[in-house]
């Protein structure tokens, strides 16, 4: 079936890091990160920002 989204992963590694990421955004958003407060949405996004930086310089 052409033209049809896929609901599932196709390989284990692209699970896994999207499982991952999902379970780092929860982290943040619970406040489990040191120096990021829960329900501070501006730490959070800045927090988010530094992280994406930092990994596109790698």
């Amino acid at each position: 079936m052409l033209g049809i989204a896929s609901q599932h992963f196709r390989e284990f590694g692209s699970a896994s890091r999207t499982i991952s990421g999902y379970e780092t955004m929860n982290m943040i958003r619970k406040g489990q990160i040191k120096n990021v407060e829960r329900g501070d949405i501006l730490g959070q996004i800045k927090f988010i920002k530094k992280l994406l930086a930092l990994s596109s310089k790698l």
